[in-house]
This record gives C-alpha cells, sequence and structure tokens, in this order.
C-alpha cells in the first residue's frame, strides 16, 4: 500500500500532491517535428543551432499555462530547463546558447518560477544529461548523442560532469523553491550520489528521480508500455512511482500533425496509475509563440472535467488498497478494477471499460451504507446477493448494479461505497 509510506520530510509533497503538468519547450518548437529533431530528423547541427536567432515567443504568458493546469486538477508543474540539444531556457553564466541570448532576452524558467509560487504550485525542472552542443560533452553516437564530436569540441567527461553540476546548482540555488529534480538519459554514467544529496540540502522539499547519478526517490515509467511493466500482481506499484506520459503520442514537444492521445484513453491511464499508488506527470508541448495549441487545451479540460469530478478518491489520506481484494485468495477479480480507501471509504476505479453494467466486489459480504457514482454525484444500487459464478462458494457477495456503462462511454467510471467500521471485522 505505496501511499503509506512516507519519506518522513518535506519531500512528503510528493504522496499529497499526485497529479502534475510536464513542459516540453525549447528551440525544436520552431521546426515542430519533434523535440529531439536535431538527432531523429538528422539535422545538421549548425542548422539546428542558428534557431536561437529565430526564438522570440511573444505570446508567452505562464500564468495562462498554469490556469489551465490548475483548471485539470494539476497541482505540480515540472519543466525542460535543458534538453537533449543543449539550449538553456534559463539564465545561466556557463554557457551563451540560452534563452537569454535570443531575440526574447527573457528568464522563461523565472517566469513560471513566479508563476507557480502564485499558483501554489510545486515546482519542478527536467534536466538532459546527454548535450548535443556542449565542447565537453562527449558524443560517441550511443542512443541520445550526436554520431560524434565537431572538430572543435574538446570532449572531457570531468568537465562536462562539472558544467552540469554547475548549471543544476543555480537551478536550485536562483528560482526559490524547487521541489523536483527529473534527470534523463543517463548515458554518461554520472554517477555522483552525492550531488543529489546536496541539492536536497539546498531545496528539502526536492524528489529526485532514478535516471541520474543514482537510484533517486521514485520510478520514472514512460508511455503505457513501460508503465505495463511496472503493474504488479499485487495491483499496486512496489514503491514511489510516477508515469510520465505526454498529450500527443509522437512528440513531447509541439508537433505540426500530431497524433493525439484519445481524452478517454488518457484519463484510464491516469485513474490507473495513481489508483495503484502511483504519480502521473501530463506533457504538453507548446507552440514557438508562446501559445499551448488548441488540441492540448481541449484534451486537458476534458480531463480536468472528470478528474475534478472524482479526485478526492486520490486524496492525500487515501492509499491503493486493491490487495485488500486479490490478496484474499481464490478465484481473481472478474471485473477489471482498482481500489482505493480512506478509512471506512472505499473507491472503485472502472479503469477500463466493463463488460456488463455490473460490478461483482468478492469478498466484501456486506452493503455499504451509502454507494454514489462520482462521475454524476448520483447514487449506485448496491446488494449483496449469491450469482452464478461464485456458485462453488455458495456465498453471497456485494454487488453494484445498473451502472451507465451504456449512458457513460467516454470516461473511467468511479464508485464511492461509504462503510460503518464493521465491514473490516
Amino acid at each position: 500500500m505505496i501511499n503509506r509510506l512516507r519519506f518522513g520530510d518535506e519531500r512528503d509533497w510528493f504522496n499529497r500532491r499526485r497529479f502534475g503538468m510536464f513542459i516540453h519547450w525549447g528551440l525544436f518548437s520552431i521546426p515542430a517535428w519533434h523535440e529531439q529533431v536535431l538527432w531523429r530528423g538528422k539535422m545538421r547541427r549548425s542548422d539546428y543551432e542558428v534557431l536561437a536567432r529565430e526564438f522570440n515567443p511573444e505570446k508567452f504568458d505562464p500564468d495562462q499555462w498554469l490556469d489551465l493546469a490548475q483548471s485539470a486538477g494539476m497541482e505540480y508543474v515540472t519543466v525542460t530547463t535543458k534538453h537533449h540539444d543543449g539550449f538553456c531556457m534559463f539564465d545561466t553564466k556557463y554557457t551563451d546558447y540560452n534563452v537569454m541570448h535570443t531575440p526574447y532576452k527573457k528568464d522563461i524558467i523565472r517566469m513560471i518560477a513566479e508563476s507557480a509560487k502564485r499558483h501554489d504550485l510545486k515546482l519542478g525542472f527536467y534536466y538532459s544529461i546527454p548535450d548535443w552542443h556542449h565542447p565537453n560533452c562527449p558524443n560517441q553516437g550511443r542512443h541520445h548523442e550526436m554520431w560524434g564530436n565537431r572538430q572543435s569540441d574538446e570532449p572531457d567527461y570531468d568537465k562536462y560532469f562539472q558544467y552540469m553540476e554547475n548549471q543544476i546548482t543555480e537551478l536550485c540555488t536562483n528560482y526559490g523553491e524547487v521541489s523536483q529534480l527529473f534527470w534523463d538519459v543517463n548515458i554518461l554514467d554520472y554517477n555522483n550520489r552525492e550531488f543529489n544529496d546536496r541539492m536536497r540540502k539546498l531545496q528539502p522539499s526536492l524528489v529526485i528521480n532514478n535516471r541520474g547519478p543514482d537510484n533517486g526517490d521514485y520510478a520514472t515509467p514512460e508511455r503505457e508500455e513501460d508503465t505495463d511493466r511496472k503493474f504488479s500482481k499485487s495491483m499496486e506499484f512496489s514503491g514511489h512511482t510516477e508515469a510520465c506520459q505526454s498529450l500527443g503520442r509522437e512528440s513531447w514537444g509541439h508537433r505540426i500533425d500530431e497524433d493525439y492521445y484519445n481524452p478517454k484513453y488518457l484519463m484510464q491511464c491516469i485513474d490507473r496509475t495513481l489508483a495503484m499508488g502511483g504519480n502521473y506527470l501530463l506533457n504538453v508541448g507548446p507552440k514557438a509563440d508562446g501559445t499551448i495549441d488548441g488540441w492540448d487545451i481541449a484534451s486537458l479540460k476534458r480531463i480536468g472535467k472528470w478528474y475534478n469530478n472524482i479526485k478526492e478518491a486520490f486524496a492525500p489520506d487515501t492509499y491503493s488498497a486493491t490487495s485488500m481484494i486479490t490478496d484474499h485468495g481464490g478465484l481473481p477479480l472478474r471485473d477489471k478494477i482498482l481500489l482505493t480507501r480512506r478509512q471506512n471509504t472505499v473507491y472503485v476505479h472502472a479503469y477500463e471499460d466493463l463488460a456488463s453494467s455490473s460490478i461483482g466486489l468478492r469478498p466484501f459480504t456486506m452493503p455499504p451504507l451509502k454507494a454514489t457514482l462520482l462521475n454524476t454525484g448520483e447514487p449506485v444500487e448496491a446488494l449483496v446477493d449469491k450469482t452464478p459464478y461464485y456458485h462453488e462458494e455458495d456465498r453471497a457477495y456485494l454487488r453494484l448494479r445498473n451502472l451507465p456503462t451504456a449512458a457513460i462511454t467516454d470516461e473511467p467510471l468511479v464508485v464511492k461505497l461509504e462503510f460503518d467500521g464493521t465491514v473490516w471485522e
């Protein structure tokens, strides 16, 4: 029951704020093909780097972005400070390849940090370990690397690691409270664990992921295929976990002609991940002018309409509870459901489409005091009776009947069951 685990310090915000916004933004928003267009699109570095002369997002308003995040029920935001291309979205003294040397000439990260404080959103920073621009970064043609260094480069692991540490220290010093450090792609085998500890001393609420110099505080399955591999037999994550996913199937950065995920699919993914005890970080890729694409906005609003109706099922004092059924032994779950629990209240999550209009809740043998469909606030018929499926046990179990599976087809159903204390006896 992972949500009962605690860090025992200021990092415990991570157990209370479960749904966040990921933002991938940078020079790659100009060609609008993929955030790794330099590598996947096989561009010349010289052709990519001149995009810094064009970057001028005059329509950028961080408050509009974070208003959208809050309306969707999100409670923290994590933004790319430096992606694999090496371009820095913040005012750094360690390279001129940054946003202050573009026509925009404003510190994007500072603007987002100040907006996050106004919105009472926890702030996180993404930082890529590979760097396709910096002369000291060894690019040897491995995955997520350039196909070799330029003639003018001076590859040096120690110098490049010092550069990274200098920049992360800037980020954890100059922007107020920072609560998440999202390292990415440790292809260089950077293993200075002591540096993570130093950053925690600078930022006591900082949670650090497992893609940097050590295993960090939490795992980061990416896209749903990776999350599936974490879907344990107990139907709960075995440790602190944050799944990350993007609104678009092809790219994390803004892509023209993107293949967007169905909002219902994303709602199902969110429901499953949170009910298993994890966090969910959902990504948007803003356009080069600083606005968010209309499809992204519509999708987040649709997700938010559902999430705000059912989010009490993931409140800070709830925890994953599916093992109450799966650990009971006997026949497996008949319906694809997950449970969360808060004291004597149980939430039933139909994280996939139900096969029928009922849900069987073996081994519960007493009816709830009240059953409510959180999606609509309407009552749900709940009774204890015998069904042919469990004929060998000759026992009556709780069943939720006449669920509106034909009427509500575009979002996961979540049912709230309120029991008295004797149910656990």
